[in-house]
């Protein structure tokens, strides 16, 4: 399967992806501070960002960023960076 492109994805407007990121962070920490289990924050979240990227993107192009993912967890990428926040990055 080919994964997409950068430059195959809709272009995200200046600011968006960090001020996304911004509330992503504070409600992670306000769940967190919640006592709530961490496995069903991670999961809401995930289902929640599954559900805007089937509602806007192509099934191949939405595959192809779990696919991106899915070998940023394999290769250890995400593990060097545990303990930082990864919220706003793509």
């Amino acid at each position: 399967m080919d994964v997409p492109m950068q430059d195959e994805l809709p272009e995200i407007p200046d600011g968006d992806l960090s001020f996304a990121g911004s509330i992503i962070d504070k409600a992670i920490e306000h769940m967190t501070n919640k006592h709530l289990n961490s496995i069903a924050i991670a999961s809401a979240l995930l289902g929640g960002a599954l559900g805007v990227l089937t509602r806007t993107l192509p099934d191949d192009v939405v595959v192809g960023i779990l696919q991106n993912a899915i070998e940023s967890v394999e290769s250890g990428e995400m593990r060097r960076n545990a303990g930082k926040d990864h919220a706003g990055e793509a």
